[in-house]
């Protein structure tokens, strides 16, 4: 009887998230419904409907007939008609951030890389530059590459698929 309590608990709690993320879905696509839309906007929202249609949720010819009312769209407001019955487009999706862990990453590979660029320096400073070039380049390389990591920085973003 616990087990089921704690079940029916975590259920409610992934509900809530999961209305939480619909609700700021929909805040933004109605602050955005008077924006006028950009060519890359739309651009987007014609790979969205390519994708539906890959998907099988579309056939041919309602596909042009969607990309058509995606070409004819002056705002965000006339979108809603190409994607009725279907998913929103990741347009609409809040951008995802990096979480505070990476940056907990970030610190705890500066630690571990601290020793060993010390050691570098120390190595520099009585004339072994192929040591200290050994303990020194690796660790800065990988603070570097963490920090990019951390930072989001290390590609193209995409947003996951949301409800229209």
């Amino acid at each position: 009887m616990v087990d089921k309590s704690k079940a029916n608990l975590a259920n409610l709690a992934g509900l809530a998230a999961a209305a939480g993320q619909e609700a700021r879905v929909a805040a933004a696509r109605r602050r955005m419904q008077p924006v006028r839309l950009t060519d890359e906007e739309r651009r987007i929202c014609t790979d969205e409907l390519s994708e539906q249609f890959a998907i099988g949720r579309l056939d041919e010819a309602e596909l042009h007939q969607r990309v058509d009312l995606v070409h004819n769209a002056v705002t965000h407001g006339d979108l809603g008609p190409a994607f009725s019955g279907l998913p929103a487009p990741r347009l609409y999706a809040p951008p995802r951030k990096p979480g505070r862990w990476r940056w907990a990453a970030f610190a705890g590979a500066v630690w571990m890389a601290l020793p060993f660029f010390l050691t570098g320096l120390v190595f520099l400073l009585f004339g072994r530059e192929i040591a200290a070039a050994i303990f020194g380049i690796p660790s800065l390389a990988l603070v570097f590459f963490t920090w990019r990591w951390a930072s989001g920085r290390s590609g193209p973003r995409r947003s996951g698929p949301s409800g229209y």
